[in-house]
């Protein structure tokens, strides 16, 4: 079967203890492209093996680094070989190589920088996709996308490519399953530009864990959250903080309006009314500085940019 396109496309795949797919994998991309790139990371397996022996070019991490080490050297690795389309896949079965044709064409025609293979726009589906799954996505989706002012419909796909241009511009700091969101917000803010294709992304495959996707999926959420706390904390801080206080002022009245029944039955009442008032206080204070930081540093930075 023929490549996709006369571009030099590679995919590139972070791997960990992958050796009853990997060959499978390797073996199904080179129908479509010309070069597939395994970063294994820290394996005790045969995975670095088993993927030298289908074709692939295997870089090796001494030690374990994580899903965003692993992209890193990827990323890395393509802008030094001057590729002109990266497509990322898991290594484990879950995307389907003969959707590379498909995923990349937004960029081979001018259309997108960044491209998801999503299992939730119109035609995408996740297989077999257990209910805590599904939910977990749209919770995190819904958080990144408040951040982000993005509409992303799954930001948790591991299927991607990226133009030239995004591999040049793109960089990361985290190391873990995060790093899926940080790419779209850097990539939002570098102004480029992203669409979802709708891909099928099977879950029936060997090392389908219940307990890795759950803690994946806390990390993402918290970072998702962390990211809307640094980007929005007037909504994160000041909205829960106004709330804080109308609770404190509410009940502050009650006991007002009740005063003259015995001072020892407000004691208690009164108090938590004062020092909830107080942590809504102190949460609205710290947003409006955070918002004000916020805007100042933006004012900077599209000073110098202009000025340059």
């Amino acid at each position: 079967m023929g490549t996709v396109t006369d571009q030099r496309v590679i995919v590139g795949m972070p791997m960990y203890n992958e050796e009853e797919t990997i060959g499978t994998v390797v073996t199904q991309a080179l129908d479509h492209v010309k070069e597939v790139i395994c970063v294994d990371d820290g394996s005790s397996d045969s995975s670095a093996l088993i993927a030298e022996r289908c074709g692939a070019r295997v870089i090796r991490h001494r030690v374990n680094r994580g899903y965003g080490g692993a992209l890193k050297t990827i990323f890395s690795t393509a802008l030094e070989d001057d590729v002109d389309i990266l497509v990322v896949m898991d290594s484990d079965g879950q995307h389907r190589t003969s959707e590379i044709k498909s995923l990349i064409q937004p960029i081979i025609n001018n259309e997108a920088d960044v491209v998801i293979g999503s299992r939730f726009t119109e035609g995408g589906t996740g297989t077999d996709m257990p209910l805590y799954r599904k939910v977990g996505i749209k919770v995190i989706n819904a958080a990144n996308n408040l951040s982000s002012d993005l509409d992303i419909k799954d930001t948790q796909s591991g299927f991607r490519a990226f133009s030239k241009l995004a591999i040049e511009k793109l960089r990361f700091e985290s190391e873990g399953m995060e790093l899926s969101l940080e790419m779209l917000n850097d990539a939002h803010e570098k102004n480029l530009k992203i669409t979802e294709v709708p891909v099928d992304i099977r879950y029936d495959v060997p090392k389908s864990s219940s307990f890795t996707a759950f803690s994946h999926g806390l990390t993402v959420l918290l970072y998702a959250m962390m990211t809307l706390s640094h980007k929005k904390p007037l909504l994160v801080l000041g909205l829960p903080g106004l709330t804080l206080f109308a609770t404190s002022a509410a009940m502050a009245l009650n006991l007002v309006s009740g005063f003259t029944e015995q001072v020892d039955m407000f004691l208690g009442p009164g108090l938590t009314a004062i020092w909830i008032g107080v942590l809504g206080l102190a949460m609205m204070a710290t947003g409006l500085v955070l918002q004000s930081a916020r805007n100042f540093l933006r004012h900077i930075l599209v000073k110098e940019f202009t000025r340059n």
